[in-house]
């Protein structure tokens, strides 16, 4: 749900979240009682199920919260497979 903005003839502004065939005109200031009016902002939509906001937000929290690991990743078990082409044999070795 979008989220819209109202402001009081104080200069209280409110945020609250609404379903866009809902929207009031004025809401009543939780801190006055008076009449808030709507008004014109960005549109402040949420993306909170896609995948992309996830990693950002995955990200950040990164940055303050690292996950702690007890052990490394587990790498090759095996050795790299033995090529038997006779034309292998001429190329440099690592």
């Amino acid at each position: 749900m979008p989220l819209y903005e109202f402001r009081c003839a104080k200069g209280t502004s409110v945020e609250r979240s609404f379903p866009i065939a809902e929207v009031p005109d004025s809401l009543s200031c939780e801190c006055c009682g008076g009449p808030a009016a709507r008004r014109i902002s960005a549109p402040r939509l949420s993306a909170a199920g896609s995948p992309a906001y996830r990693a950002v937000e995955q990200a950040a929290r990164s940055a303050h919260e690292p996950d702690v690991v007890s052990t490394t990743s587990p790498g090759r078990s095996h050795a790299p497979p033995v090529t038997r082409n006779p034309l292998h044999s001429k190329l440099p070795r690592p």
